[in-house]
């Protein structure tokens, strides 16, 4: 093959959030190592999080650069540098920031123009990508950051309405015509699906839903054999052309990729994992709720109480967000100087190595917000995991790990909310026991086993020959095809 005429150019544009940037990050690496001439476009401030891994993916020979484009934080209403949704405290600033987005075309429309990608793969976020990629003739490919079960889930839900027949927000109804039985109360979904009023956030909704369905088709952060009923269900009943590319994480071969996953972790890795070496296997449960949690110090509190109660090892990853800078408040008397006497807990403030921790192999469970990255990083990691939802998809993530997958256990949260510190903390008790249900006794063990097997077929998954890597492997092949064909 004729690299210089034949090789694909793909320019990838992921959502300025966490959960989005970090899978389509990886994505673009994976593409570009199948010989695809990868270009990330981002605002100076994200691409600082992940320009390392990039850098040495080029001295490794992989065809994949960043370009930067300025984030109108002022013309937004934005402070300045606020250029990440984790940055927004507020649905004041979060429309503000989707306001951004739009303004942020004419650039990203100059650097298309000039280059002439072969395919653009857009954050749905970014609506308008698919109509500047149909006036440049190229495909548009939709990444969402989530999974097939909850897309499917939502996808009924639009269609289906099931949660408007319903008297209160406990009651349950039943998701009509899912491949399972899923059941679901209207506390658990998200003001803007619960609401019939049209409001700002429904109309971005809306636009977003248009762009996913006016493209080519969309890229899923996701293995067959984790949900084969929700692919087909995604092909044959929602009539999406989709592709299947993880668990993407696992690109992450090395420990300096892993570590730095997202961005430099605030802790030292190297500590971390000597701790871990001074454990039995399978004896740590590892606690975190990604970069978006805001908690209150008395939720806080209830945590660290319970893990103490519990008897179990662990690691716990607080975020700055979640933390009072000026006093631990939240934590029990004497708790640190205690884990560091006995060596039972570790606390890491900030950025964690998730995945470095997550792989060890005296990791044996995992409390999870249930954001879709974490799940997937718990299932390849082979670990069964304490589900504590707060927002976004995460109520049907839960459904997907606790009901079809059964390797999860609820904590017992109940209600959807933008802002978890403004909730009603869920007890000590109910934490002590789904955390010791997942790593003691029988049920545990049987749980674990099922997550070992689901870990084995993650990693098939992505090897060559496997379901990922063929459909990775399919959909450059459609898209060249395609560059032929308009050349």
């Amino acid at each position: 093959m004729d690299k210089r005429s034949d090789q694909l150019h793909i320019y990838f544009l992921p959502m300025m959030a966490p959960g989005h940037m970090i899978p389509l990050v990886d994505i673009a690496r994976q593409f570009a190592r199948h010989g695809v001439k990868a270009t990330i476009i981002t605002t100076p401030l994200n691409a600082s999080k992940f320009s390392k891994t990039i850098l040495r993916d080029r001295e490794m020979g992989s065809d994949i650069s960043i370009r930067t484009v300025k984030f109108p934080c002022k013309e937004a209403g934005l402070p300045e540098g606020c250029e990440n949704i984790a940055s927004t405290t507020s649905t004041l600033m979060y429309l503000n920031f989707i306001k951004g987005l739009s303004l942020f075309q004419n650039p990203i429309k100059q650097f298309l123009e000039e280059d002439h990608p072969d395919c653009l793969i857009a954050a749905p976020q970014f609506s308008w990508a698919v109509d500047v990629a149909a006036k440049l003739g190229i495909p548009r490919l939709a990444f969402n950051g989530s999974g097939f079960f909850p897309l499917c889930a939502l996808h009924s839900l639009m269609e289906h309405k099931p949660h408007l027949k319903v008297e209160s927000e406990m009651e349950e109804f039943v998701i009509p015509g899912l491949p399972d039985t899923i059941k679901m109360s209207r506390q658990k979904l998200s003001e803007h699906l619960k609401d019939e009023k049209e409001t700002p956030v429904t109309a971005i909704v809306k636009d977003i839903m248009r762009a996913e369905t006016t493209s080519y088709g969309a890229i899923v952060n996701s293995f067959y054999e984790m949900e084969p009923n929700y692919v087909k269900h995604s092909r044959e009943v929602v009539g999406t052309k989709v592709w299947h590319v993880g668990p993407i994480s696992l690109c992450n071969k090395d420990n300096e990729d892993k570590s730095q996953r997202g961005q430099d972790s605030s802790f030292c890795e190297q500590k971390c994992l000597d701790w871990l070496d001074t454990k039995e296997p399978k004896s740590v449960i590892y606690i975190c709720f990604g970069s978006m949690a805001v908690f209150s110090s008395a939720q806080l509190l209830e945590i660290a109480i319970a893990l103490e109660a519990s008897n179990q090892q662990f690691i716990w990853a607080v975020t700055q967000t979640t933390i009072n800078e000026e006093q631990n408040e939240w934590m029990p008397e004497g708790f640190e100087e205690k884990l560091n006497l006995n060596g039972r807990g570790l606390i890491i403030k900030g950025w964690a190595p998730q995945v470095l921790i997550l792989d060890h192999e005296a990791t044996g469970g995992f409390v999870t917000h249930c954001g879709w990255n974490s799940l997937l990083e718990g299932v390849a990691s082979g670990l069964p995991m304490v589900t504590w939802p707060l927002s976004a998809e995460q109520f049907f993530n839960e459904k997907l790990l606790v009901e079809i997958l059964k390797i999860g256990v609820p904590v017992g949260a109940q209600a959807w909310s933008n802002r978890t510190d403004s909730t009603v903390p869920i007890n000590r008790e109910d934490i002590e026991r789904a955390v010791t249900k997942v790593m003691v006794g029988q049920e545990a063990e049987e749980m674990r086993g099922r997550a070992a097997a689901l870990g084995k077929l993650a990693k098939g998954a992505v090897q060559k020959g496997g379901s990922s890597h063929n459909s990775l492997i399919s959909l450059l092949e459609q898209l060249r095809n395609i560059k032929i064909s308009s050349n």
